[in-house]
């Protein structure tokens, strides 16, 4: 299986997941919203039943006109709310006949009422039946203790309303779910895309880095094997015949050292196993430290380094860390000056941040490798490059201890002169 076929069955993987999630989601929240809706309806019709029983029982004990002035000391009676016009009375005699004909209506009787049957199994519960298959009541039975003209009491109130908004309700949460399964696709599809890039984008950079590590290795081990192996060629010549050889080995042993360094650097901080060990110190006093041995290797080389230290501050930050990125953008600047070229270093605050400058006059670096010089074994001039011992880590290495201290690390022209000025802000 190619890489297309994995990252496509990744990719599907991913939205399959996502489709799943986002339909389960909207089907929870449809149901729920539509159970909440149904028995938020039919409830108020409910509590409209049981407060008319509770009248009903108690409206022959009340009072319902104004109270009598010729009592003084009887208490106020509060006014009675109006009976709901929409609940109809049944009353039923043992023989389970409607006794009640004319208060309810002929017409209304003889349309719908004539055929209905009371359920004596169903007293004291509230339950719903349906008329002529077109119209729903809400019932609630219940046995009369109060008259002998008719034994069980019946009310019943319309829900056609209740119903129909439901029902209606109930095709706007289908339409919702077929229009938000398509928008479950649609976001899935995009979502998975998206969850892949930086997926897609490690795997290139991981397969770019085994693929450019494979090849710095193997250049210094080649180099080392052949020169040994031209050792072997002749045992019994002396150290001085083979010094040649033995140097050069010597030195690839080191760039080979120091490119496993390198990796392991990378590889610590790619998984986050490497912690920063904070603590605080004088800006100006440590780079004064740093730079101390770099006077005398500058010399040495016919150079020129100059200090300009004006961050009169303290920081909180990995000591080890910041001196390793001075020792690349230290070394880098050395390299890649020739005598009588300047290399500065200038230290400033601004806007809160500590601004760390190394600046050279040396050969510079193009424009358009500016946004590539902090990537892994970009070199711009390779050649010479790894003649100066160079691996092209050494700035990817300097990226990423200036972002784990939440600072920054950029490019610039060196505006007097030619070459290039690396500047570096760390929160002050």
């Amino acid at each position: 299986m190619n890489k297309k076929e994995i990252i496509g069955k990744q990719q599907l993987t991913f939205m399959l997941l996502n489709f799943v999630a986002f339909t389960a989601i909207f089907a929870i929240f449809g149901v729920i919203i539509f159970s909440l809706v149904q028995s938020t309806l039919y409830t108020k019709a409910d509590e409209e039943l049981l407060f008319f029983k509770q009248r009903l029982a108690e409206e022959p004990q009340q009072q319902l006109g104004p109270p009598d002035r010729n009592q003084p000391n009887q208490a106020p009676i509060q006014a009675v709310p109006p009976l709901n016009p929409r609940i109809i009375v049944l009353q039923w005699n043992n023989d389970g006949e409607i006794v009640n004909q004319e208060q309810i209506g002929t017409q209304l009787y003889q349309s719908y009422l004539q055929e209905i049957e009371f359920d004596r199994e169903s007293l004291d519960e509230i339950t719903s039946i349906a008329m002529n298959d077109h119209y729903t009541f809400r019932s609630l039975s219940y046995q009369n203790e109060e008259s002998d003209d008719y034994r069980y009491i019946q009310l019943l109130i319309s829900i056609d309303a209740e119903k129909n908004l439901i029902e209606n309700f109930g095709w706007i949460l289908v339409i919702c779910s077929v229009v938000s399964i398509f928008l479950s696709i649609t976001t899935s599809y995009l979502l998975s895309k998206k969850t892949m890039k930086p997926i897609i984008k490690s795997w290139n950079r991981q397969a770019e880095f085994v693929e450019n590590a494979s090849h710095e290795l193997r250049s210094p081990l080649t180099i080392i094997q052949n020169k040994l192996e031209l050792m072997l060629t002749k045992p019994n010549s002396k150290i001085v015949d083979t010094f040649e050889s033995i140097a050069l080995s010597l030195s690839e042993t080191r760039r080979l050292s120091q490119l496993t360094s390198d990796l392991l650097t990378l590889a610590r901080a790619d998984s986050l196993e490497t912690q920063l060990k904070r603590e605080a110190f004088d800006v100006d006093e440590f780079v004064q430290h740093v730079c101390q041995p770099y006077l005398e290797v500058a010399e040495l080389q016919e150079k020129e380094l100059w200090l300009h230290l004006h961050a009169k501050i303290k920081i909180e930050a990995d000591k080890a860390r910041i001196h390793q990125l001075f020792v690349i953008l230290l070394d880098n600047a050395l390299k890649f000056t020739t005598e009588k070229e300047r290399i500065g270093v200038k230290t400033y605050l601004e806007a809160n941040k500590v601004v760390l400058e190394v600046s050279d006059t040396g050969i510079g670096i193009n424009e358009e490798n500016r946004e590539r010089i902090f990537e892994r074994f970009f070199r711009e001039d390779k050649v010479r490059s790894r003649e100066k011992g160079g691996t092209g880590l050494g700035l990817a290495i300097a990226h990423w201890i200036v972002a784990s201290h939440k600072g920054t690390i950029k490019v610039l022209d060196n505006p007097k002169n030619k070459g290039t000025i690396f500047q570096v802000k760390l929160p002050g």
